[in-house]
């Protein structure tokens, strides 16, 4: 796999993996949790992804139970910014003393000192944007942080953002299918953003469009590794961050890095229409 270098610094695998799954209602008992995320470092991943809302920090303590202490190289990110009032509800919720409670917590969950990257998981509107990132740059400044980044949003507010703190990565959703923050993986391009898309890939055997299906055939793949091979081919700032509970989906995730696609099939790729475009 190619490597990307996160906040100019941390050089990482493009293709990553996504946590949230291994804490949810209907995923794995703990023990197969903790096996396949210790799977996927075996494999070479070394960017994990995770956030306080995925159990209220369940995720960020199952992972710490499988990996730590962490390979040197490997790198997680987790978010804050969102509250669990009850079980199974969530709220935005980006007031200055809840993201400092949640930062302090994540450290702990983690058994860290420092988070390796740190992201804003949604923009609270109802609190201003600079209050919102000066905390998160206030941990960082008291070491609490190494990289912060955001999530879910557009291309206004990242321009707002970077006026404010230095943005090592977006954490966007888009895919083949779904490219609505297309002019935000092009910014992140050019400032040598990491571009992080969740829900990378379409649901359904085919990707979602006869064209996956029709390349995946060709390369003898599955349409998953054909969803995320094109991602990677899409701009050498996006990692992919796909979420499995399976090892066998897990394995074929990251063998997607080696599918060989061929300039003509990755135009025809971009050549599909996205439902909901004009």
């Amino acid at each position: 796999m190619t490597e990307f270098r996160i906040g100019g610094e941390w050089a990482v695998p493009r293709l990553g993996y996504g946590a949230m799954h291994l804490t949810a209602p209907s995923g794995p008992d703990r023990a197969e949790s903790i096996t396949v995320v210790r799977r996927a470092v075996e494999l070479g991943v070394r960017l994990i992804d995770t956030a306080y809302m995925y159990g209220g920090g369940a995720n960020e303590e199952l992972l710490a139970a499988a990996l730590h202490p962490y390979p040197r190289d490997l790198l997680i990110a987790t978010k804050v910014g969102i509250s669990l009032p009850r079980p199974g509800e969530w709220v935005v919720d980006g007031r200055p003393e809840v993201l400092r409670d949640q930062v302090d917590g994540a450290l702990r969950r983690l058994r860290v000192e420092r988070i390796g990257l740190l992201q804003l998981h949604r923009r609270d509107p109802a609190v201003p944007l600079s209050d919102q990132l000066g905390a998160l740059r206030d941990a960082q400044a008291a070491g609490k942080v190494a990289h912060l980044g955001l999530s879910e949003i557009a291309l206004g507010e990242l321009h707002e953002a970077r006026r404010i703190i230095d943005v090592a990565s977006v954490q966007n959703r888009y895919n083949v299918l779904d490219r609505e923050h297309e002019p935000v993986v092009r910014a992140c391009t050019e400032a040598g953003i990491a571009f992080l898309p969740w829900r990378p890939v379409a649901h359904g055997a085919t990707g979602g469009t006869a064209e996956v299906a029709a390349v995946a055939t060709e390369l003898g793949a599955t349409a998953t590794q054909v969803s995320l091979a094109w991602l990677l081919h899409r701009s050498p700032a996006v990692l992919p961050i796909p979420s499995t509970t399976s090892l066998a989906h897990l394995a074929q995730n990251v063998a997607a890095a080696r599918i060989p696609l061929t300039a003509e099939q990755v135009a025809r790729l971009d050549r599909i229409v996205v439902p909901g475009s004009t």
